[in-house]
């Protein structure tokens, strides 16, 4: 609910405080005296835009012109709406404070909660918690869509609609994904064409782990063949072969040191060092005399290592990252085993595209069933809202109104998240006139009588808070303003849970006014003398006799008398009966 609506330096308003109470707040005063002042300043509050520009608005000798509205949320699912929509944590009971404020030089600002805002957050906010009705441009039910949340939930087909919803995003998500991967259809084809060419030439050289390193060395020995083998024997021939070896002289020079060392132990390590290298030596020219064994040339195999070596090049040179390595090689195998893992990729997803389908086939006729169901219940509540309304719209002065609720079911392929019906209510004011949709509807008392005769049918399943009717009086007498009066009543209590409706009416009625839990006079007045005079639009809330006079007033102008107080008294009397 609005607690509070407080307004400085707007137009003619310098400084006015609206502290609301539950039910029913009635706003009277003579024409002119700035009741639409302050509902245009509310609408501002909720960041819709003036006829006049900021800079117009503001009182003359003030910078800026300040709005500001103070609300409950009562219940946890209203502010966990209103936390999503101005991106704020909000908890049931805390105060939600939005503040406009209007400068002479044309700039305008929003915060909610002393953050900074936009006028798009306010105005979300002013449509979750706020219906106005008698202006077209905040009226929650002459949205359609918003007439199809409100039948929905008369219709108790709420969760069956919240159903439609998760397939119908589902489906949504499946086509998308759908068309994602038809539109690379081609592009997939030839990846893969090439991934399995550029896979197929890998494995047609069957390439092994190491494989270049050990090629690369025995390409080396082949090639220097001739040195090896002539260096390599004549190293054999020095060590072991030849007269006067190294290894013959150190045998030699051993057993000398031997014998001496009978003479003197101190020779005997010496001795012993000089037959273990000679051993040493020996060892090695055994081993350097198979290695000259193992360098018989074979022009066949330096053949095929060349060969093989040209291959695993080719494969280096166009599939290695070019950069020096230890293992070129080793980066081929590594982009082989990419080539796999992205091969698989795509032809998953052609299987991927496949099981789609058969998913989306799935989806649809879930949605058929389910938009079924959700059509049948829409009818059948229009059939039984139908003549609950026209019932309403006779005890508000139009008897001869019609109403229906246009529902034009469509298919799933058409539908959109509250189903594939399109939904429409629409009223016929006069005998023989079309049947026209309520937004066309251009009487704005018309328009708030057939919007307070739907909330009065629709108080359970409405969801926003706040009413506000204006212009909900006009072109109807005082024994019809009764009915209204009680019928705004009686929307301001509604016993409902889930409805808490606060209604703040506008009105020249005393009939109306009488029936108001809280009534607030707005007036006019010069204050000041010479240059200083000044116009200045005040509220005063009204109690005991100075209710009783403002609606003698109401009844019989300026000159009120004894029988019209004596009325002003019996109107209060049978509105609180």
């Amino acid at each position: 609910m609005l607690r509070e609506l407080h307004i400085t330096n707007l137009a003619l308003i310098e400084d006015l405080t609206v502290e609301l109470t539950e039910g029913l707040n009635a706003f009277t005063g003579q024409t002119g005296a700035g009741k639409s002042l302050i509902l245009g300043a509310f609408e501002l509050l909720l960041g819709l835009r003036s006829t006049a520009g900021a800079a117009d608005l503001v009182r003359p000798g003030a910078d800026e012109a300040r709005i500001s509205g103070v609300f409950e949320l009562h219940d946890a699912d209203r502010a966990a709406e209103a936390s999503t929509l101005c991106d704020q944590t909000l908890k049931p009971g805390e105060p939600l404070l939005i503040t406009r404020k209007l400068f002479a030089s044309g700039r305008t600002s929003v915060s909610i909660n002393g953050q900074p805002a936009t006028a798009a957050m306010a105005r979300a906010l002013g449509e979750a918690l706020v219906d106005i009705h008698g202006q077209h441009d905040h009226q929650y039910l002459l949205k359609p869509a918003n007439q199809l949340l409100i039948l929905d939930a008369y219709a108790i087909a709420t969760e069956l609609r919240q159903t439609f919803t998760e397939q119908w995003q589902r489906l949504r998500e499946l086509r998308h994904t759908q068309a994602e991967l038809d539109a690379s259809r081609t592009l997939r084809k030839q990846q893969l064409e090439l991934y399995e060419f550029q896979a197929g030439e890998i494995d047609e050289a069957e390439p092994t782990e190491g494989e270049f390193t050990e090629l690369h060395a025995r390409h080396k020995v082949l090639a220097n063949l001739s040195k090896l083998q002539q260096d390599a024997g004549k190293a054999h021939a020095a060590l072991y072969e030849a007269d006067g070896s190294v290894t013959e002289r150190l045998q030699a020079i051993a057993h000398v040191l031997i014998d001496l060392a009978d003479l003197d132990d101190d020779l005997a390590p010496i001795a012993e060092q000089v037959r273990v290298a000679t051993l040493s030596l020996q060892e090695a020219s055994f081993e350097l005399s198979r290695y000259l064994d193992r360098l018989d040339h074979d022009p066949a195999e330096a053949a095929e290592v060349e060969r093989r070596l040209d291959t695993l090049n080719r494969l280096i040179h166009k599939y290695g990252s070019g950069k020096p390595t230890d293992d070129p090689l080793g980066e081929v195998l590594a982009f082989r085993g990419q080539l796999g893992e992205q091969i698989d990729t795509l032809r998953a997803q052609d299987d991927d595209l496949a099981g789609i389908e058969d998913q989306i086939a799935g989806v649809e006729a879930d949605l058929d069933a389910i938009g079924d169901k959700l059509t049948a219940a829409r009818q059948a509540a229009a059939k039984k809202l139908r003549p609950k309304v026209e019932k309403q719209l006779t005890e508000l002065g139009m008897a001869e109104a019609k109403f229906r609720v246009s529902i034009e079911p469509g298919d799933s392929r058409g539908a959109g998240p509250s189903g594939r019906d399109a939904v429409e209510m629409l009223v016929q004011t006069n005998p023989g006139q079309e049947f026209q949709p309520l937004r066309r509807i251009a009487s704005g008392g018309e328009t708030s009588r057939i919007m307070l005769a739907l909330k009065s049918i629709l108080a359970d399943a409405d969801r926003i808070s706040v009413l506000v009717f204006d212009e909900i009086d006009a072109n109807i007498g005082g024994r019809l303003g009764s009915v209204i009066g009680r019928k705004l009543r009686e929307l301001a209590s509604a016993p409902s849970s889930t409805s808490n409706h606060q209604v703040l009416c506008i009105t020249h009625l005393p009939q109306i006014a009488a029936f108001a839990d809280r009534h607030f006079r707005i007036t006019k007045t010069v204050h000041g003398s010479g240059k200083s005079r000044h116009t200045r639009t005040d509220l005063a809330v009204l109690d005991g006799k100075a209710r009783i006079e403002e609606l003698a007033e109401m009844m019989a102008g300026s000159k009120i008398t004894t029988t019209s107080r004596k009325q002003a008294q019996e109107l209060l009397a049978a509105a609180v009966a």
